[in-house]
């Protein structure tokens, strides 16, 4: 038989518990909040792809720029936060039923691989300006980090994360590559899992 000291004891974790489970009634599920992100993050992707500092300089000079680097500092935020849910959580997504041994190995590694890919881009992002000659702000108005004034570093920094924004847009393609080859051969509706419902009689 429990006693009242433990009953008593308990009370604060109880109550603890069932006001997170009323938020999280309150909160969309999880599934839903990954769509957003899924389909926040392709434009976002492609526009970092294409529009490189060189190129925003160009058509619009700082004022442009600095339009652009908000739109860096919101790509970042995103990511930060989808990197801590997936530690935290772990995947959403699981291999179907349908996918061979080979399948289920390359859904693995794909779906790890952006998500540290994207991690990975926002750290060398950090790095930039931790070894920068003078202090750069995202958005013009964020500090990103103390400028160490390492220039050989950050001409080495420069380089890995433009590399590695290439090779994370080629693990995107290989990405959407392989759920569409899913949904076509396999015909398991992967590409249902992410896309919005009122798009669902079309594929």
């Amino acid at each position: 038989m429990t006693s009242p000291t433990t009953v008593a004891a308990r009370g604060p974790a109880l109550r603890g518990t069932a006001i997170r489970e009323r938020w999280r009634r309150r909160l969309p599920h999880r599934r839903t909040v990954l769509k957003v992100v899924h389909w926040t993050m392709v434009p976002l992707l492609l526009w970092f792809l294409f529009m490189t500092p060189s190129v925003v300089l160009g058509l619009g000079g700082q004022e442009f720029f600095r339009i652009h680097s908000n739109i860096a500092l919101f790509f970042v935020t995103i990511t930060l936060l989808w990197f801590a849910d997936y530690l935290r959580r772990g995947l959403a997504s699981r291999p179907g039923p349908k996918l061979p041994g080979w399948g289920r190995r390359m859904h693995w590694w794909l779906h790890r691989l952006l998500i540290w890919g994207l991690f990975g881009v926002a750290l060398t992002g950090f790095l930039l300006g931790l070894t920068s000659a003078v202090l750069l702000k995202a958005g013009g108005w964020l500090p990103i980090a103390p400028p160490l004034d390492m220039e050989h570093a950050n001409e080495i920094v420069g380089r890995i994360h433009i590399f590695e924004f290439y090779i994370l847009a080629g693990i995107v393609v290989v990405h959407a590559g392989f759920h569409v080859w899913r949904h076509v051969r396999l015909r398991d509706n992967a590409l249902r899992i992410m896309f919005p419902r009122a798009l669902h009689r079309y594929l």
